[in-house]
């Protein structure tokens, strides 16, 4: 069976339209420019719980792919190990509780390691009513999550969601059908999830679903991920304000636009040649804009 007919299976499955693969101009609609206004809070605040002393590099990747796609302020609370190696790299990142619009939670962490301290962080975090994206080892507390959260597992740790709630179900058949399993999971997690693979996969509940395919292999490469979550986490940010009036779906095709942003950025970086995480971070700004100065399709 051909990928387009097992594509179509699934999509029948679970009783939607075709996927729709998102492009630059879909992107181009979520990239927010400041405005002469804007200050740094009202550009977004997103704030971040990630990293450990495990992977503390998680962290900093995660801070400087966000640091670069136009948030206004980034607040990054975590241990001291990775909160030093932050600043290290990014000494405007503020290190001190305070507003944000939104939260980046989890990447860089284990849940079967976390303290019990870390976790109430994280559900501290979700209780506040924000749009959060939940990555990585935090992934366990989805079912406190609300409405405005988007998860980013991949194939494996999707697995490891299901599993949590009684039902087994092997990376290997999530990786075959992943139109069925983002649906799946979306509808009866009640969060938009964007599942990562060659072809990420977008769905939220009831909402059309979303793909975006890479373009280069070579963004295949550890901490990749963290850096998704980190562009992802700043969209939201400054998305925030915007997200009530911009109706259902919207959080679908943010996350849409920051993997499509994702890809771009790490086909930039390798221009044809191996890449390594940090280079996908760097390539962002340059990226959106290049994004920005397209014309309309």
């Amino acid at each position: 069976m051909s990928d387009q007919s097992e594509d179509n299976a699934d999509e029948a499955t679970a009783g939607r339209g075709p996927t729709h693969e998102w492009t630059a101009a879909d992107a181009r609609r979520y990239l927010r420019v400041p405005r002469a206004s804007d200050d740094k809070y009202s550009r977004g605040v997103l704030g971040m719980r990630t990293g450990s002393d495990a992977y503390p590099g998680a962290a900093v990747l995660g801070v400087d792919a966000a640091s670069r796609t136009g948030v206004g302020m980034l607040r990054y609370l975590g241990p001291e190990t990775p909160t030093r190696l932050v600043l290290q790299r990014r000494p405007e990142v503020v290190t001190a509780s305070g507003r944000v619009q939104a939260w980046l939670l989890g990447s860089g962490m284990d849940a079967e390691q976390r303290s019990d301290a870390q976790t109430a962080s994280l559900r501290d975090a979700l209780g506040e009513g924000l749009p959060v994206v939940l990555d990585a080892g935090a992934l366990d507390l989805v079912q406190d999550a609300g409405a405005d959260t988007i998860i980013t597992p991949h194939a494996g740790e999707l697995a490891s969601v299901w599993a949590r709630v009684g039902v087994a179900v092997d990376r290997t058949t999530i990786a075959e059908h992943p139109v069925h399993w983002a649906v799946e999971t979306a509808e009866r997690f009640g969060v938009t999830v964007l599942l990562k693979g060659a072809r990420t996969v977008v769905a939220g509940p009831s909402t059309p679903t979303i793909t975006v395919t890479a373009s280069s292999s070579w963004a295949a490469t550890a901490g990749s991920g963290d850096v998704l979550g980190g562009i992802l986490g700043a969209l939201l940010a400054t998305n925030a304000e915007f997200l009530p009036d911009e109706g259902p779906g919207i959080l679908s095709r943010v996350a849409a636009t920051a993997a499509f942003l994702h890809q771009t950025a790490g086909a930039r970086a390798s221009g044809g040649g191996p890449i390594v995480a940090l280079d996908i971070a760097e390539a962002v700004g340059r990226t959106i804009a290049e994004l920005l100065g397209q014309q309309p399709d």
